[in-house]
């Protein structure tokens, strides 16, 4: 009624409509309070739903606005007045596509599914409620997961118990089962089908009535009665699965072997009451297993046989692959030696006829002669001396002074030197970091090395080119050191490339062998880069090669990177005649040279020194043990009957803890240095070696 219409009523018609009013709001009230009862105690979950849609109409959220306590319970989450995508962001599309169609169409659905994000299934019916435009639906929805997976369990019992039957039917059809019993333990009642009784001439109606169990044991084999009787024992005992092979006499007389299967139920206190089963044909089977044991044993014979026959064969390959080795050895010792008689005997020859020709021309009183044929002898000598260096840096038994090295600047001083060797053809060019780290190293060593890898650029480049000397730092990885055969670290590198001729892999890979040269006979010795390759070695790098034919060759040297400071060099002393002895030094002289002893013991006399000879360690240690003065003690390290140089020289010092040592040593004893270094007033002096050289080191100790 509109106001208007209020406004005609009398007084007692208002109070009429005003009483029919509240009537109407008391019954709307009790209809809502009803409607809410019902919806609070109903099994069934229901809910308001407002479906969110995107710019382009798209059903992509939705939000429960009410829900009854039965939608928790269903759902297992409370949602009311969230979004569903804060609880689950990953809800399947369908239920936003489902609840959208239901809000825009305005058509119910009723459906089944599965929510991931609930792990449940749903029984749902969907209804539009209020204004369309307001997209909204009301949901009532079961839980139905256990029926589902109830259903879902049977339906699999289902197809496991055909294909159980569709196996029986097969092993039927197939002969594999001969037939089946049923046991009734408290009864003692045994009855078997019809194919069981006819496979061994019983009657069938007989043996559905039941038969004596003995009638059935009759037909085992003797030898296997015991067994079947313990296994029958033990599984009506224990309860559950049994299975027995036994062998068993047929129908035609014959024994077969048979496989019986079965189980044992028990009642709840344990009383043994039924044992059902069947047979299986397993004579063919056991036929087959029979064979297989047959021929996997005659395989393992074979096997073992093959194996002594492998054995034997890998044994001759060893033979044969270390007769190979050594004839490979053999063939670089030839080589080495060939090369070592071919060079050596030039020097000899030179050495020796200049000393007949100086004998010669002191007899004919033609005296101006003599320096001429010196020189000769002498030149002689240190080419077999250099050539002895060489040998040794190969054999990394060279003696070495390391010390901490800035190779960017020895390089540097180097270059007008290698200028000159290379001649004004060859383009040189340097390249490094201005940090290069420094690397412990024998100075003089590494210039002869990078001198000789600069004259090998130069050979290989005959009509000129260009030599490329860089330096770097490097860190070598594992990987990279395993293709390197070299430890992985810091490392200062020192490559020299050039744009030569090249070398084919063949000769890359012998390289590095003495004596081994690509020149003609007579221009090279084949020790450059054997010499290089033992010295990196014995200072504790590597070197590699890479070379391409017509591509040129770079060779590089890697030197571990020394964590001290670089040492400068010292100012060599002025050349003169060396200072004389004092009076009464005394140096003792041990070699088991005679000619060395006699060369060093007269240098001693020129310079005014007293010398005691000595020629072994026994003999020279007696002499340092008693009370005779000994300035210092002049010794070789490789001594005769059991006392090397540095073991002499340790006994003496316990005695004379001042006394200063120099060895004369062909090449590094193992002996000679402990960890690296020589101890204070200690020095060593590679053989040969020069007179002055020799005097010089001799003063120099003795005034320090």
């Amino acid at each position: 009624m509109s106001g208007d219409e209020l406004k005609t009523l009398s007084r007692g018609e208002l109070e009429a409509e005003i009483l029919r009013l509240r009537g109407s709001e008391a019954a709307i009230r009790q209809r809502e309070e009803r409607f809410r009862t019902i919806l609070e105690t109903v099994d069934a979950a229901f809910a308001i739903v407002e479906v969110k849609f995107d710019a382009e109409d798209r059903p992509v959220d939705y939000r429960f606005v009410e829900a009854n306590p039965a939608f928790e319970r269903e759902s297992g989450v409370n949602l009311r007045g969230k979004w569903v995508t804060e609880f689950a962001p990953d809800l399947e599309p369908f239920w936003f596509e489902t609840y959208g169609r239901v809000a825009k169409a305005r058509e119910p659905a009723n459906f089944e599914s599965y929510a991931e994000a609930f792990s449940r299934w749903f029984d749902v019916r969907a209804v539009p409620v209020g204004d369309p435009a307001d997209r909204q639906i009301a949901i009532i929805f079961n839980n139905v997961t256990a029926r589902r997976e109830a259903e879902e369990r049977l339906r699999a019992s289902e197809a496991l118990a055909r294909a159980n039957i569709e196996r029986v039917q097969l092993a039927l059809a197939a002969g594999a089962i001969i037939g089946t019993w049923h046991w009734d333990l408290p009864s003692d009642r045994f009855t078997v089908d019809e194919a069981f009784a006819r496979s061994f001439g019983l009657d069938p109606a007989f043996g559905r009535e039941g038969i004596p169990l003995a009638q059935i044991v009759a037909t085992v084999h003797p030898d296997d009665q015991a067994g079947l009787a313990e296994a029958i024992n033990e599984a009506v005992g224990r309860g559950g699965a049994y299975a027995h092979q036994y062998r068993v006499r047929r129908l035609d007389g014959r024994y077969y072997w048979i496989e019986a299967n079965g189980r044992v139920d028990h009642a709840p206190d344990g009383t043994p009451l039924s044992f059902p089963g069947v047979l299986l044909d397993v004579e063919e089977r056991r036929v087959v297993e029979q064979e297989r044991d047959r021929a996997i044993t005659q395989l393992r014979a074979l096997t073992e046989t093959l194996e002594q026959r492998v054995g034997e064969r890998t044994a001759e390959l060893m033979n044969a692959e270390e007769q190979l080795r050594q004839s490979q050895k053999m063939e670089a010792v030839g080589q080495l030696t060939g090369g070592l008689a071919h060079d050596f005997n030039n020097l000899l020859a030179g050495i020796s006829g200049s000393l007949e020709l100086m004998g010669t021309r002191i007899e004919q009183g033609r005296l101006k002669d003599v320096d001429k044929y010196m020189a000769a002898a002498q030149g002689a000598t240190k080419r077999a001396a250099a050539l002895t260096h060489r040998l040794l840096a190969f054999s990394r038994r060279q003696t070495l002074a390391p010390k901490g090295t800035d190779v960017n600047a020895l390089v540097d001083g180097m270059l007008d030197l290698i200028r000159r060797t290379v001649g004004p053809s060859v383009q040189l060019e340097t390249a490094g970091p201005t940090d290069l780290w420094p690397t412990l190293v024998d100075p003089s060593q590494l210039e002869n090395a990078l001198l000789n890898l600069c004259i090998n650029g130069r050979d290989a480049m005959p009509d000129g080119g260009r030599i490329v000397i860089e330096t770097g730092n490097r860190r070598i990885t594992p990987q990279v050191a395993e293709r390197q055969d070299m430890p992985a670290g810091e490392y200062l590198s020192l490559s020299v490339s050039d744009t030569g001729t090249g070398m084919p892999p063949e000769v890359v890979a012998k390289a590095f062998d003495p004596f081994f040269t690509t020149k003609p006979l007579g221009q090279g010795t084949g020790l450059g880069l054997s010499m290089i390759y033992g010295f990196v070695k014995q200072s504790g790098g590597q070197v590699r090669i890479h070379s391409n034919e017509g591509q040129g060759t770079t060779v590089t040297v890697y030197l571990p990177r020394h964590r001290g400071e670089a040492e400068r060099d010292e100012a060599l002393p002025e050349e003169g005649s060396p200072a004389l002895a004092q009076a009464g030094e005394t140096v003792l002289v041990v070699d088991d040279e005679p000619s060395v002893r006699m060369l060093v013991t007269d240098v001693l006399s020129d310079l005014g020194y007293t010398a005691v000879e000595a020629a072994d360690g026994a003999g020279g240690l007696k002499v340092l043990q008693s009370d005779a003065r000994i300035d210092l003690l002049v010794t070789d390290v490789g001594l005769p009957n059991g006392l090397n140089g540095r073991q002499m020289a340790d006994a003496a010092r316990v005695s004379r803890p001042g006394l200063k040592v120099l060895f004369i040593t062909g090449y590094a004893e193992s002996t000679l240095l402990t960890d690296g270094q020589m101890e204070p007033g200690m020095a060593v002096l590679t053989k040969p070696f020069a007179v002055d050289a020799l005097a010089s080191r001799i003063r120099d100790l003795i005034a320090n």
